[in-house]
């Protein structure tokens, strides 16, 4: 059973297939499993690397605490682990928050990272502002309306029924990622660290308007930004033929300039 060392946490990670290397950062429901349509998909082109960070699926839930300040390091613990140089970190909701993070502290192990459904914890008065005014339209929704549409749970009940349970292999829950978020790093830290920056966003998502992810995108210099037609937050989960095909795509265009040099 794969185990990386974050600083005495045991984190667990799989690694499937080989070619260029995806490392998928789950969100505050998930852990590893829960990217299973996107391993058998992208194996056969893709290193495709999953983890659960602390508190979550077979990770180190021990402890009687978890400081969402702590998962970057057990991302950066796993890139470590497998020496992996060329990464392509990709994040879901706050989960994204995390991969951005840990590609700052390793950019020579980094040279992208794609925020699906989140703006990645970017330190900025005017998306903070819209970001917050997101939260307070998406909260008025029961939580699985703000993660998958009407139409794939009356059409997909098991999926969806599959989708509520991947949570309850969790020990953390949402409250411990919150502080993900502060002190987040500014445009001008993400743009001094060679690493590329691309937006993954649905047109669907009720919980990160296309608006609030397309300014961030104006904002950032160099940033690439994919919107994906008729999918919801959880686009893996709902949409994932549309999803991998974006994430694939990415992979294979994204260069960081340090790359290039």
């Amino acid at each position: 059973m794969p185990i990386a060392d974050s600083d005495g946490t045991s984190i667990y990670y799989e690694r499937h297939g080989s070619g260029p290397a995806i490392l998928f950062v789950h969100g505050s429901g998930g852990h590893h499993a829960a990217w299973w349509q996107q391993v058998a998909a992208l194996r056969e082109e893709f290193t495709v690397v999953t983890v659960d960070l602390r508190g979550f699926g077979k990770s180190d839930s021990s402890m009687d605490e978890f400081d969402g300040q702590d998962f970057p390091g057990d991302v950066v613990a796993v890139l470590d682990q497998e020496d992996i140089t060329d990464a392509m970190l990709v994040g879901q909701s706050i989960g994204s928050v995390a991969a951005l993070r840990a590609g700052l502290l390793r950019p020579e192990r980094v040279s992208s990272v794609v925020l699906g459904h989140s703006l990645g914890g970017i330190s900025h008065p005017e998306l903070r502002e819209l970001a917050a005014a997101d939260r307070a339209e998406a909260v008025k929704l029961p939580v699985i309306d703000r993660l998958l549409t009407k139409e794939f749970q009356t059409g997909r009940a098991d999926l969806t029924f599959l989708f509520q349970q991947m949570g309850t292999f969790n020990v953390a829950k949402m409250q411990d990622l919150r502080n993900l978020d502060t002190n987040g790093p500014s445009l001008e830290d993400i743009q001094a660290s060679g690493v590329k920056v691309a937006f993954l966003a649905g047109e669907k998502d009720a919980v990160l308007s296309v608006k609030t992810v397309t300014r961030a995108h104006e904002l950032l210099p160099g940033s690439h930004l994919e919107i994906v037609e008729g999918a919801p937050h959880s686009m893996y989960w709902e949409t994932p033929d549309k999803y991998n095909a974006a994430i694939a795509r990415l992979r294979r265009t994204l260069t960081a300039p340090k790359e290039a040099a």
